[in-house]
């Protein structure tokens, strides 16, 4: 479960039964600091233990893509997002001053995933 290790992910609820493979929708509660939004996403390719790629279509939008790669001595987990916050000019300044504070998350959210292996 993703908000098992991701720090920024409160909760997460699927629409439908649907858990894996393409369509499968999402709703993650997401908080930064004092900052809350839902963000919906959904599956839009699914490579059994190769990729994951999804979209996100909440208020912050753009996609994601989860890739796994074997090496002799274990996995690379590879994490890539784009993605584009509102508000035109002023969500670019947003986005310019989020990116290292992201970036900082999100590397500590890959080191909590590692963690559980």
């Amino acid at each position: 479960r993703h908000d098992e290790w991701m720090a920024d992910a409160e909760s997460i609820e699927f629409a439908g039964s649907r858990r894996v493979g393409v369509g499968t929708v999402m709703f993650v509660d997401t908080r930064i600091g004092p900052l809350r939004t839902e963000d919906v996403m959904v599956v839009t390719d699914w490579v059994e233990r190769e990729s994951i790629n999804v979209v996100h279509l909440g208020l912050v939008s753009g996609e994601g893509r989860f890739v796994l790669t074997d090496h002799t001595n274990g996995t690379e987990f590879t994490w890539d997002e784009e993605l584009m916050f509102p508000l035109g000019f002023l969500g670019v300044m947003v986005e310019w001053i989020a990116r290292p504070v992201l970036r900082a998350i999100w590397r500590r959210n890959l080191k909590a995933f590692a963690a559980q292996f």
